[in-house]
C-alpha cells in the first residue's frame, strides 16, 4: 500500500470456493482465522514450521494442508489470496514482497500499512455477514470497528438495529457453554460476555467460528485437548484462569456444550472460588440432546422412550476405574446417550449385549453435529463396532442407543437455533 494513503478501502467479498489460499505461519491469527477460510470452501495450505494445537488438528482432519517448514519464496505461485500472520518478519515482508509481484490481495497481522487487503471486523446472523471497516488508514481502532459491527449484528438479531454502545465487565472469569459446534447456538449471555471479553481460553469442541468474530486486541489462549494428542494440562489451564483474571482481565473459558457436563467446569469454579476470583457460570445447549436432534433423533418420544441417560464413554466397561454401571444401562428401556465414546463403542456394545440389552437395538453415531459437516452412520448394537471403523467415525461424535433411532429420519439441514 502506498504511503500515506488515506483512499478507503475498496470492501468486496471473495468468492474462495475451490481457490488456493496461502497461510503463512500457525500461530494464534491463523488459528482464528482459519475456520472462516475452510467455511468458505478455500483450498488453503498452511506454511509454518509449528502450529497451535487447534491448527494441528485442522491439519489431521483434511481441512487444511500444511507445509511444516518455512516460507520459500515462489510459496503464493497461482495464490488467490494470502494471509502473512507468521512470527518472522523477515518471512513475512518476503512473503508480502511475492505477494505484490504476483499481484495476489494479501493479509499481513503484523503490519497492516503493508498490506494489500485488510480483514474487517465480521459477525454473522440467519445467512448474513456483516463486515466493517474504518474508511481511512489514520485512527483505525479495531474496537471500534467490532462495536459498530456487534451492534449490526445484534440488531438484526433482536429487529432493532440499536446504535452500538461501549460494553465494559468487571474482571473475573465466565465459563460459558458454547453448545455443540453451530456459532448460532450459543446462549445470547454466552456470546456478550465473549464479545466484552479482554482474555479467551478456548477449548477445540468449542464453537470455534466465534473465535474470528473477536478485535485483534483479545488474546486467544488455545487449551485444546486433541484426543491421543497435545493437551493443556487442566492444571495449567486453572493457573492461567487465575493468573488473567489477578491481572484485571475479563476472562471467558469458552467449552464446548455446557460447563458441567463433561467439562470438567466445577473443576475450575473451584479453582477460582479457592482464590476468591468472582466467576459467571453461563450454562450451554448440551450436545447430548441438541446433536441428536439435528440428526432428527428425539432423545424422548411418547410410547418409545421415558428417559434419556447420559453417559461418558472414554472409559472402557472393563477398564477398573470405570464409575458406569453398565449392567444396570443394559436394563434400561429408554434412550442411552455416550458422549466422548468412538473410540471405545465397540466393547461398550460388548458388554451391553452380554448384561442383556438386544443385539437388534438400533444406534446411530452423528459425528459433528450442528456443523456443516456433520454426518450420520447408523447400526445396530451387534454391528456398531465394525460400522464405526468402517465408516471411520471420528470424535467428536455423539452415539445414541435405543429405539427412537428409527422414529424420526434425518432432516435436510441443520439444526435451526
Amino acid at each position: 500500500m502506498a504511503e500515506h494513503d488515506d483512499h478507503p478501502a475498496y470492501p468486496v467479498g471473495l468468492r474462495l470456493n475451490g481457490r488456493r489460499v496461502v497461510v503463512v505461519g500457525g500461530g494464534q491469527v491463523a488459528q482464528r482465522r482459519l475456520p472462516a477460510l475452510i467455511a468458505a470452501g478455500a483450498d488453503i495450505t498452511l506454511v509454518s514450521p509449528s502450529a497451535t494445537a487447534s491448527v494441528e488438528a485442522m491439519a489431521d482432519a483434511g481441512e487444511i494442508r500444511w507445509e511444516r517448514r518455512r516460507y520459500q519464496d515462489g510459496d503464493l505461485t497461482d495464490t488467490w489470496y494470502a494471509l502473512v500472520a507468521s512470527s518472522d518478519a523477515v518471512a513475512n515482508d518476503a512473503a508480502s514482497a511475492e505477494a505484490e509481484r504476483t499481484r495476489t490481495w494479501c493479509v499481513r497481522s503484523d503490519d497492516a500499512e503493508a498490506a494489500t487487503a485488510w480483514t474487517p471486523a465480521t459477525g454473522r446472523s440467519e445467512g448474513i455477514t456483516v463486515a466493517v471497516l474504518t474508511t481511512t488508514s489514520e485512527g483505525r481502532d479495531p474496537r471500534h470497528s467490532a462495536a459498530v459491527r456487534d451492534a449490526i449484528v445484534e440488531g438484526l438479531r433482536d429487529g432493532t438495529l440499536a446504535a452500538p454502545h461501549h460494553r465494559t465487565r468487571a474482571p473475573g472469569v465466565a465459563l460459558v457453554g458454547g453448545g455443540p459446534g453451530d456459532p448460532d447456538l450459543i446462549t445470547v449471555r454466552g456470546r456478550r460476555l465473549l464479545a466484552e471479553a479482554d482474555v479467551v481460553i478456548a477449548d477445540r469442541l468449542g464453537p470455534r467460528d466465534l473465535l474470528d468474530e473477536l478485535p485483534p486486541h483479545v488474546e486467544v489462549i488455545d487449551a485444546a485437548k486433541i484426543p491421543y494428542g497435545r493437551y493443556m494440562a487442566q492444571e495449567a489451564i486453572n493457573q492461567a484462569l487465575i493468573d488473567h483474571a489477578k491481572a484485571g482481565k475479563s476472562v471467558v473459558r469458552l467449552k464446548g456444550g455446557d460447563p458441567f457436563v463433561f467439562g470438567r467446569g466445577m473443576e475450575e469454579a473451584q479453582a477460582l472460588a479457592a482464590e476468591g476470583i468472582a466467576c459467571t457460570v453461563v450454562p450451554g445447549i448440551s450436545s447430548s440432546i441438541s446433536v441428536p436432534g439435528a440428526a432428527g433423533i428425539p432423545v424422548t418420544h411418547r410410547g418409545v422412550a421415558h428417559e434419556f441417560t447420559v453417559v461418558s464413554g472414554h472409559v472402557a466397561p472393563e477398564d477398573p476405574r470405570s464409575l458406569v454401571d453398565w449392567q444396570a444401562l443394559a436394563q434400561l428401556r429408554g434412550t442411552l446417550v455416550l458422549l466422548m465414546a468412538v473410540d471405545k463403542i465397540g466393547a461398550i456394545a460388548r458388554a451391553l449385549i452380554a448384561h442383556g440389552k438386544s443385539p437388534d437395538t438400533p444406534v446411530a453415531l452423528v459425528q459433528e453435529g450442528t456443523t456443516a459437516a456433520q454426518r450420520r452412520v447408523d447400526a445396530t448394537l451387534a454391528t456398531v463396532g465394525e460400522r464405526a471403523v468402517a465408516e471411520e467415525v471420528r470424535p467428536p461424535a455423539v452415539i445414541v442407543i435405543g429405539d427412537v433411532v428409527a422414529v424420526g429420519t434425518e432432516p435436510a439441514g441443520k439444526l435451526e437455533g
